[in-house]
């Protein structure tokens, strides 16, 4: 994570943030990673993050990828683009973000998650289904592979 992203305010923004997720597939299974912090701590999700000033999309996408996984990725095609937006129990907004997910493919390194991962694994369409995702990655993976993921 850098400074900048240190800096930045998550929980009850000034304006939306904008992040980008990447839905890593190889040989038929998906990479995910457990989140060590909130939104959506202790659930599983696809590897993502902010995007940084002057940075592409896929360019975010594949930096975001590698620093939480240790896996250098290639950007193949946008999935979706949506916003995230959650309240707290007073109806104010806690969190928004607007959500760039890519589906990529590995292209080298090694699995080694950063601190904002406690796990990462290789898991199937069915597999995924069964594990307890975040909303926003089984959005994610509903809009790749046609619902099957709900």
């Amino acid at each position: 994570m850098t400074e900048d992203q240190k800096m930045t305010k998550r929980d009850y923004p000034e304006a939306p943030l904008v992040g980008v997720g990447a839905v890593i597939v190889q040989d038929g299974k998906i990479l995910l990673i457990k989140r060590a912090f909130d939104p959506g701590a202790g659930k599983w999700s696809i590897p993502g993050g902010l995007v940084e000033l002057g940075e592409k999309l896929s360019e975010a996408c594949e930096r975001e990828a590698e620093e939480e996984t240790g896996i250098s990725i290639e950007v193949l095609e946008l999935i979706n683009a949506f916003d995230m937006i959650d309240r707290d129990e007073n109806g104010k907004i806690k969190y928004h973000y607007v959500l760039v997910d890519f589906l990529a493919k590995p292209v080298g390194g090694e699995e080694k998650p950063n601190s904002e991962v406690t796990e990462i694994k290789w898991a199937t369409h069915r597999e995924a289904k069964a594990m307890d995702l975040t909303r926003t990655a089984r959005r994610a993976l509903d809009e790749l592979f046609g619902g099957s993921v709900s």
